[in-house]
């Protein structure tokens, strides 16, 4: 994982959760690592680690009882509000860097779809 200098180190650890969550890499039940071993995984300080579990804990993306490990959770309305989330981000940064540029909304809509359907078809072949 790569930090950048902008977003708190904690907020950028909630982050990528949020992005395994919605990629369905962790899935919902599954077992993460202990605030320590992620400190350790990632080079964080434990502490960095702490506050990013309390913050994931704050939004119920995982659930942590005493003596079992933490693990994502199993609200599916909350994995649809991560994903909704993610993506309204990701179209938002998208719509700013289009419209900079001044590109019309059918030549966006154009590009997009031919873009989208390429890449779906390469994963298909891959």
């Amino acid at each position: 994982m790569q930090f950048d200098q902008r977003s708190p180190v904690y907020l950028q650890v909630v982050r990528w959760f949020k992005e395994q969550i919605a990629t369905e890499e962790l899935k919902c039940g599954q077992e993460i690592p202990s605030r320590r071993e992620i400190a350790a995984q990632l080079g964080i300080n434990p502490n960095t680690a702490q506050k990013a579990y309390k913050e994931m804990e704050e939004q119920n993306l995982i659930t942590t009882e005493r003596n079992v490990p933490s693990k994502i959770t199993m609200d599916q309305e909350i994995v649809k509000k991560v994903r909704t989330e993610m993506l309204d981000e990701a179209v938002a940064q998208f719509i700013e860097a289009v419209q900079a540029i001044q590109i019309p909304l059918g030549e966006v809509v154009t590009k997009v779809e031919t873009v989208y359907q390429s890449t779906e078809r390469r994963k298909v072949d891959a």
